[in-house]
C-alpha cells in the first residue's frame, strides 16, 4: 500500500464516523500523508451576534483538518494541544478552507500547522496543533479492501 492509499483509506474510515464535521457541512477536499484540506460554507447557523462566522466554527474546521492530517498514517492520533489565532472574520455565505500540514512527527508526537483562508485567499486564522499517537489503527491493513465490495 502506498502512503497516499493509506492516507485515503484512513480518511475514509475517519469520515464514516465524523458526524460532527458532516453535520456542520464540512467537506473533505484533499488528503495526503500528513496533509488535509477541508472546507465549509459559512451558513446562517454559523453566525455570531456580529453576523460573522463564530470563532468556534472556524476552530472546529481547523481542528478537523488537523485531525485528518495527523491520522493519515493509519495510527489513531488525538489532539494534545491546539492554539488558534483569529486574523479576519469569516463572512456569511463565504467558503472557508482549512489546510493542515505536518511540520514534524518525532516518535508519538506531531506538530501541524493549519491555515484557514476565505474564498478570496485572505487568511482567516492560523492554528498550531500538537498531536499524540495512541494505540490502535483506523482500518485493518491486512484485510483486502475489495473483500466486502459488491462491485
Amino acid at each position: 500500500m502506498t502512503p497516499q492509499e493509506r492516507a485515503e483509506r484512513s480518511a475514509a474510515a475517519m469520515w464514516a464516523g465524523d458526524i460532527a464535521s458532516q453535520t456542520l457541512g464540512i467537506s473533505l477536499d484533499e488528503i495526503g500523508p500528513g496533509r488535509a484540506v477541508l472546507s465549509m460554507a459559512v451558513q446562517p447557523h454559523h453566525l455570531n451576534g456580529h453576523r460573522i462566522c463564530h470563532g468556534g466554527f472556524i476552530f472546529t474546521l481547523a481542528d478537523s483538518a488537523f485531525a485528518f492530517a495527523c491520522n493519515s498514517y493509519n495510527q489513531v492520533t488525538v489532539a494534545q494541544e491546539n492554539q488558534i489565532t483569529f486574523l479576519m472574520p469569516g463572512q456569511p455565505g463565504e467558503r472557508l478552507t482549512a489546510t493542515a500540514q505536518e511540520q514534524a512527527r518525532p516518535g508519538r508526537s506531531g506538530v501541524y500547522d493549519v491555515t484557514v483562508t476565505g474564498q478570496d485567499g485572505r487568511k482567516i486564522a492560523l492554528m498550531r496543533g500538537l498531536s499524540r499517537t495512541i494505540k490502535g489503527s483506523l482500518f485493518d491493513e491486512a484485510a483486502d479492501p475489495t473483500e466486502n465490495s459488491n462491485a
